[in-house]
């Protein structure tokens, strides 16, 4: 029989407060070593203090949790030698080349001769930026830079690597990219613990769980968040130049039609669960039409993470 994957990050009714406020309730859940898990939820939500608390920079109010092996509130020093850490907010210093910058980072984390170089050398290869060691990393694009910070945090091969909205303000291409080093740290064995506002990045992630008020309301692989909590067959629904107006007309005619579970508004266009009978070519659109909806076009999609979302805030 196949051994259990091995435990990386152990989370066992973490809490914190701040006076009267709770801004993390009470959360459990185990990060396996490989895995990439993507930890969602909006502003506010409890995302950061998790990490914070599992960084081993802030304490928790309640509960427990292991990191590598290392008690947080016991052990901070412990944790944060075993972990990596890179941010949303570019930290590196832009009048130094990337090589400096990474020289920079060995030294603090006590890296030194051969060593260094050799984990230098490393990390440039693994972020694709061997060929710009000597460049300015003011001058590097963003997608660059945050692959920089990236080999930054990587440079003492830590087994568990924090990722805080790591590709925001990045575009398109140099997102794709950077996941691309994600993947390829995860087939190494390094664990990710990964937040992002891009719903799309969340479907690579092996499990994603969604915080919502401080609390963790759902925990699983991508497919398995959207059989659950958005069941059914899923259809678009816009009314062309009907605009704000049309949308909030398509909304109002789905209210309490039979074989309709549920909607949300994708910008000029609805979502709609349905019963599978109700999917067929033009059935919805009829409906839509009795109610006093006759210019809506319907096509087929598919549930994504950002229905799986906004399906849990609503409840």
């Amino acid at each position: 029989m196949p051994s259990e994957p091995e435990t990386v990050v152990d989370v066992r009714g973490l809490t914190r407060r701040f006076g009267a406020f709770v801004a993390v309730n009470d959360v459990s859940f185990s990060v396996t070593r490989g895995e990439i898990f993507g930890y969602l939820g909006a502003n506010g939500a409890g995302k950061s203090t998790t990490i914070r608390m599992l960084c081993g920079l802030l304490a928790p109010t309640d509960g427990r949790a292991t990191v590598a092996g290392a008690d947080i509130a016991r052990e901070p020093g412990r944790v944060k030698r075993s972990i990596g850490y890179m941010s949303q907010k570019f930290s590196l210093y832009a009048d130094l080349t990337v090589a400096e910058n990474l020289d920079f980072y060995a030294s603090a984390y006590a890296l030194s001769g051969r060593l260094r170089a050799a984990r230098m050398d490393e990390a440039l290869e693994l972020a694709g930026l061997a060929d710009r060691r000597d460049a300015l990393t003011r001058e590097l694009p963003g997608g660059l830079r945050q692959r920089l910070a990236l080999a930054s945090a990587l440079l003492h091969r830590p087994p568990v690597l924090f990722l805080d909205e790591p590709t925001a303000g990045v575009d398109p291409l140099a997102r794709r990219a950077f996941w691309r080093v994600i993947r390829e740290l995860a087939r190494g064995g390094t664990t990710l613990f990964v937040t992002t506002h891009h719903l799309d990045e969340a479907e690579l992630c092996h499990r994603v769980g969604m915080m919502v008020d401080g609390r963790l309301v759902a925990l699983d692989t991508p497919a398995g968040l959207k059989a659950t909590h958005v069941p059914g067959t899923m259809l678009s629904v816009g009314t062309g130049a009907g605009g704000e107006a049309g949308t909030r007309a398509v909304m109002a005619a789905l209210a309490g039609m039979p074989g309709v579970h549920g909607w949300q508004p994708f910008g000029l266009r609805v979502h709609v669960r349905v019963d599978p009978e109700l999917a067929g070519p033009g059935r919805l659109a009829a409906r839509l039409a009795e109610r006093g909806v006759a210019t809506a076009d319907v096509e087929a999609t598919e549930a994504g993470l950002e229905d799986v979302f906004l399906a849990l805030v609503r409840r």
